[in-house]
């Protein structure tokens, strides 16, 4: 795993700790909520995944983009699939989506050359 990759999942996963382990509520609802969203439903796992990604990049949350795409590649997401979606983002979002292009196309390699 690369030192990118293994350093977003720690962190993430130490935070999400710490937040959950505060035991509030309505906090513990809005994740829980977000992990029942992207379940399979009536659209796959990853179709979901590919709209979340999506609509991170619009939202230009570097975070939510490296999380999206960890999971779009975990679902098997091909190249071709993930830069449709970096081109539905940028049509939508606008030029301003663009920094968050490259640092999203950065990532995609990172994950790629863990196979």
């Amino acid at each position: 795993m690369s030192k990118q990759i293994e350093e977003f999942d720690n962190y993430r996963a130490k935070m999400n700790d710490v937040i959950l382990g505060k035991e509030n509520l309505v906090i513990k609802r809005l994740f829980n909520l977000d992990t029942q969203t992207y379940s399979e439903g009536a659209l796959n796992v990853k179709t979901k995944e590919m709209l979340g990604l999506v609509a991170s990049m619009v939202l230009r949350c570097d975070d939510c983009i490296k999380y999206h795409l960890g999971k779009c590649y975990d679902q098997g997401c091909t190249t071709e699939e993930v830069y449709e979606v970096f081109a539905v983002a940028n049509i939508v979002g606008g030029t301003i989506v663009i920094p968050h292009t490259r640092r999203g196309a950065e990532f995609w390699e990172e994950l790629l050359s863990q196979k």
